[in-house]
């Protein structure tokens, strides 16, 4: 079983979902304001990270890592790639959504990233989830209701198809300069979101939990 990182951000945190919650033995990191969200939970964090413009103060931490806020990267960024390092293969993203645009569009592209590396990442926040999906899937119980919306993360995505939903795509193409796949709704089927080739990013309510994901070539 792959081990599972648990980031908690300084942008909107409504709670751990049932589904996507941590447990014993799950890597959980602060980056840096979602200290005090971890705080107000009575939990502390097995690492505290960032530069800490967010905090105003730099907490005392066992393990504690402070990096310059003359940086390339986010303390979100900087978080997951700490995880990595720890041999973390799934990750919870929670308060990368809301607050400054900037950041969340960030967070966009590290899902993205981390897609195209085989990892499998959710930024939760907000009551939606989001993933980015490289070359494979994700299916849907038929319990799923409400919104799901599909983006192209890339100039194209081939071989794209969305099945068991109210619009429908069979071997679509999906480029970046078209939000073809917005808005579309659950219709109490079993519903498959796959791609052959390219990036999707993918988002729903988060009512809805974790869909089951296949990597490799579909």
């Amino acid at each position: 079983m792959k081990k599972r990182c648990f980031v908690i951000g300084a942008g909107e945190f409504d709670g751990f979902m049932t589904a996507a919650a941590p447990g014993e033995g799950d890597l959980v990191i602060a980056a840096d304001g979602g200290y005090q969200y971890l705080k107000m939970l009575g939990r502390e964090p097995d690492v505290l990270l960032g530069d800490f413009d967010s905090l105003k103060v730099v907490p005392e931490h066992e393990h504690l890592i402070r990096h310059s806020p003359i940086k390339d990267d986010t303390d979100m960024a900087l978080a997951a790639a700490y995880a990595q390092k720890e041999g973390c293969g799934i990750f919870f993203l929670y308060g990368g959504l809301g607050g400054r645009l900037d950041h969340t569009l960030a967070n966009i592209q590290l899902l993205t990233g981390m897609a195209k590396k085989g990892l499998e990442a959710y930024l939760i926040g907000g009551g939606s989830v989001m993933t980015a999906v490289a070359d494979g899937s994700l299916t849907f119980s038929e319990a799923s209701s409400g919104m799901l919306s599909v983006f192209c993360m890339g100039d194209r995505a081939l071989g794209v198809w969305e099945t068991g939903l109210k619009y429908t795509l069979e071997n679509a193409e999906l480029t970046c300069d078209r939000a073809l796949g917005v808005s579309n709704e659950f219709i109490g089927e079993k519903s498959v979101i796959r791609v052959q080739s390219g990036t999707l990013l993918v988002m729903w309510d988060a009512k809805n939990g974790l869909p089951v994901r296949e990597s490799g070539r579909c």
